[in-house]
């Protein structure tokens, strides 16, 4: 892949998770699984994140080693479980633990190593 695809999909995984954080800030467990709406736009943005999470080249992952790879790998396998409570559990540790975390060092690695994340050849 080439640079300017890894900083896209840098800056996809940083969009969807900055929207899920957006989407669930004050909200309980309860009412985001309640409310359809906002459940299926937090699912979206979790898969779009764990998509973009998944092409990103070893290399790069490796650069980035803080990042919990490993957990989005995971996480996106479990999101195309059906409706229910394992669902569910998938859902709110991805917008609980995973998205702030990502979040947290995706911009810590802009600071350290910003050369990654510039859309330039």
């Amino acid at each position: 892949m080439t640079h300017i695809l890894e900083s896209a999909l840098l800056g996809l995984m940083e969009q969807a998770a900055t929207a899920v954080a957006t989407l669930v800030e004050d909200l309980s467990r309860e009412e985001l699984l309640r409310s359809r709406l906002t459940r299926r736009e937090v699912l979206r943005q979790l898969v779009v994140l764990a998509d973009s999470a998944r092409q990103v080249d070893a290399a790069i992952r490796s650069a980035l080693p803080e990042l919990d790879w490993s957990g989005w790998d995971t996480m996106r396998t479990r999101f195309d479980l059906p409706a229910g409570e394992a669902l569910d559990e998938a859902l709110w540790f991805a917008c609980e633990s995973l998205v702030p975390a990502t979040l947290l060092w995706l911009r810590f690695y802009q600071h350290s190593q910003p050369a990654l994340f510039r859309m330039t050849p």
